[in-house]
């Protein structure tokens, strides 16, 4: 019988290779070999049993097992193979030592005899008898702890790829917040078996420390604050990694007691933007060249984490980068305190760019950033949102603090500006401040409140401030702009929308020839109406006016063309009216020309409304769209007439056919002789410039007597009829002529 012995390993996850039921055959060859041997034990290099015979258990025994306990078997002498001790009760203790062929120790066996009758075995004897024993155990131990040994280090490369390998996960998943650096050089710490690590970035104000589980955070602040400036200016000054195995007695580290491997963070292989540093005490083991080539992976890592994390140009974070270290922050406790956002847009980078290069506006933008860095407080976020707009998150800040910040933020980008080739370059800035409200997307919405506050500030004369207010009716309207611009581009393109006609009706009692006006309507995608003023505003800033006006003119064509020959009898006549950026695109003019071309539509079918600011604002394009328009026939009305200031003056330009009374005086000619005064003077103005007079938002019959007995020809508005789908008045008036035919024909016969 064999007895197993715990063993004890260098390594705790090193696995047990030899365990006492491989011994058991060798342990049965000695006890053939040396008949008088009363107990056997088999030690490994470290003086650990491994393995003994069943006789150990004997109390005839213990005494010389004591005997034999008492000699170190790590302490036999290397140049011999053995010892010899005499034990009490006439017995004898061997010990021969297991090596290979370099003479390495791999471990012993230790036997007690019972000595002969006529003297006891000599150490050669027993030697001898048991040499091919010993040779096969030597190989087997050998074969063993080369097993052993690459076990371990599969072992500890499995770790290696484990560390590498979270480490390229966190690269995938975009993780470059300093949690999660924090993260990263702990596991480097722990798994490199160091007293403390550190990541130290001063240009993006990161400083990261970890300690190991054996030493204090205090004694670990007190290193790297002896260190960490001289690490950084060697590792800028060299550009290289440093190992430091021994104790220094001079220089800026000398007599700091750890061992000392410092990796730079590179920024495009060759600007040094910090080092990972990682110490180890005195006595554990040294920096060998696989930790150095695992750190130095993990520091071109950082970098490359930090190179997409952060603006190149700017050193400023990147806009995602910016969103995932501000979600981090907005805890549910900070989103119920105060947390702003400040959107900053330079002014008029562009004029920059075009009168002194474009390398001008990009110094501008880079001084700018700058300026920006140096005024983040603790916990502040910066960005460059895109081009010259930045971001600034500001945690702990209610709308006031965070507007006092930006206006210490603005005086300060007046202060950067510069001479440029004998030219003074002005530097101002518009900012926008809104709070962070708890909600869906609290972040998305902050910012783009911001920036709709942003976009006020430039409209009242940049180089200021302006806080986001739900009561500020312009700031209100550009956000609806926004929230409706990408409803309107669906719409666009997916058909959604439809028109409707109001009609237009003489006041003076003469024929009533079918006269319409052809609004437009919007659904969004869940089917309902959004007001005309909303959208129509919300396409203006977005440039969708002109597509919108094509869709328009080519839709009513498409919808008059089955019905031309009918409507042409009634005389009906369909006003289409155009925005002020189609007046100003020369590209329409060609559409419109080739549209009306092609259609084939008879004279008079259709007729085209534009504003009077719109035309004003685009008068040489606006007179020449008109012409184009009278001499395909068309009428064209200016619209909204007496608003704008040079009326008067341009209307002799533009070779209208009507005005249409802007509805303000109509609405208070009641009530307001100013308003009486003015429908009398243009009434007057048209009858002498032989034009027709409409007026819009008759909403009463008393105001449709008052406006008719001041001389107004047709009027519009919602007491004489309300907008109808367009297809039932198409329907009614092809109906209608249907009628008057029959009719004709009857009175014929």
């Amino acid at each position: 019988m064999t007895k197993s012995v715990a063993v004890a390993l260098e390594r705790p996850d090193t696995p047990e290779l030899l365990s006492a039921t491989s011994l058991d055959p060798y342990g049965q060859l000695v006890k053939l070999l040396v008949p008088d041997a009363l107990a056997i034990v088999f030690f490994d290099r470290m003086g650990v049993a491994l393995w003994s015979s069943d006789g150990i258990d004997d109390p005839d025994l213990a005494p010389p097992l004591a005997c034999v306990h008492a000699v170190d078997p790590v302490g036999i002498d290397d140049a011999t193979d053995g010892t010899v001790e005499p034990l009490p009760g006439e017995q004898t203790g061997y010990a021969l030592v297991l090596r290979s062929a370099s003479r390495t120790r791999l471990g012993s066996l230790w036997l007690v005899c019972r000595n002969p009758a006529e003297s006891p075995h000599s150490l050669e004897e027993i030697h001898a008898m048991l040499r091919p024993v010993l040779q096969c155990l030597e190989r087997e131990l050998v074969a063993q702890d080369s097993i052993g040994g690459l076990q371990r280090s599969l072992v500890t490369r499995d770790r290696d790829f484990e560390l590498l390998l979270g480490a390229a996960h966190d690269e995938a998943t975009e993780a470059d917040t300093p949690a999660d650096f924090e993260r990263l050089i702990q596991a480097c710490v722990d798994h490199l078996g160091c007293a403390v690590g550190a990541l130290f970035v001063p240009d993006k104000n990161i400083a990261i420390c970890c300690a190991g589980q054996a030493t204090a955070a205090a004694e670990a602040s007190q290193v790297l604050g002896r260190t960490h400036r001289h690490l950084i200016g060697w590792a800028q000054l060299h550009r290289q990694t440093m190992t430091v195995n021994h104790l220094l007695r001079q220089g800026p580290i000398a007599d700091v007691p750890y061992k000392i491997l410092s990796c730079p963070v590179m920024h495009g292989g060759q600007t040094v933007l910090g080092v990972l540093a990682l110490f180890k005490p005195p006595r554990a083991p040294d920096f060998d060249l696989r930790q150095v080539r695992i750190v130095e992976m993990l520091g071109r890592r950082v970098g490359h984490i930090l190179l997409n994390a952060y603006d190149p140009s700017t050193g400023l974070l990147s806009r995602p980068a910016f969103e995932r270290r501000a979600h981090s922050l907005l805890t549910p406790d900070a989103l119920r305190g105060n947390t702003s956002v400040i959107y900053v847009d330079l002014d008029r980078v562009h004029l920059v760019n075009e009168n002194f290069g474009m390398h001008v506006g990009d110094e501008i933008i880079v001084r700018a950033a700058e300026a920006i860095r140096r005024k983040l407080g603790p916990q502040m976020l910066g960005a460059r949102i895109s081009g010259d707009r930045f971001a600034l998150l500001v945690p702990d800040a209610h709308s006031e603090r965070a507007q006092a910040i930006a206006e210490d933020l603005r005086e300060a980008l007046t202060q950067i500006g510069f001479i440029k080739d004998r030219q003074a370059v002005e530097v101002t800035a518009s900012f926008g401040v809104a709070a962070v409200i708890d909600g869906h997307h609290p972040l998305s919405h902050a910012l783009a409140s911001a920036e709709i506050a942003c976009k006020a500030a430039k409209d009242r004369g940049r180089n200021r401030v302006e806080v986001y207010s739900q009561g500020d009716q312009s700031i209100v309207r550009r956000y609806t702009d926004i929230s409706l611009g990408g409803t309107v581009r669906a719409a666009l393109l997916d058909q959604r929308f439809r028109l409707e006609a109001q009609p237009v009706v003489p006041l003076n009692g003469g024929s009533a020839k079918p006269k319409f006006e052809l609004l437009l309507r919007m659904s969004d995608d869940a089917g309902n109406s959004v007001p005309p003023d909303k959208f129509l505003s919300a396409a203006e800033r977005y440039q969708l006016a002109p597509a919108i006006d094509r869709w328009v003119v080519q839709r009513v064509i498409e919808m008059i063309r089955p019905h031309a020959v009918p409507l042409q009898k009634l005389q009906a006549c369909f006003a289409v009216n155009i925005s002020g950026q189609s007046l100003g695109d020369a590209a329409f003019a060609l559409f419109m020309e080739g549209a009306l071309r092609e259609c084939g539509l008879p004279l008079g079918l259709l007729s085209f409304e534009v504003t009077e600011t719109a035309a004003v604002a685009n008068i040489v394009r606006a007179e020449a769209l008109i012409r184009r328009l009278r001499e395909f026939g068309c009428a064209v009305a200016l619209d909204d007439f007496g608003r704008g200031l040079s009326s008067l003056t341009y209307l002799r330009t533009l070779p209208v056919t009507h005005l249409k009374i802007d509805g303000s005086f109509v609405r208070d000619v009641l009530e307001d002789e100013r308003s009486q005064a003015m429908l009398s003077a243009i009434v007057q103005l048209a009858k002498a410039m032989k034009l027709e007079t409409v007026a819009e938002c008759v909403e009463s019959e008393a105001i449709r007597q008052a406006i008719r007995s001041l001389g107004v020809g047709f009027g519009q508005g919602f007491s004489i009829g309300r907008p109808v789908p367009f297809e039932k008045v198409l329907a009614a008036l092809v109906a209608a002529n249907m009628t008057r035919q029959a009719l004709s024909v009857t009175a014929t016969r």
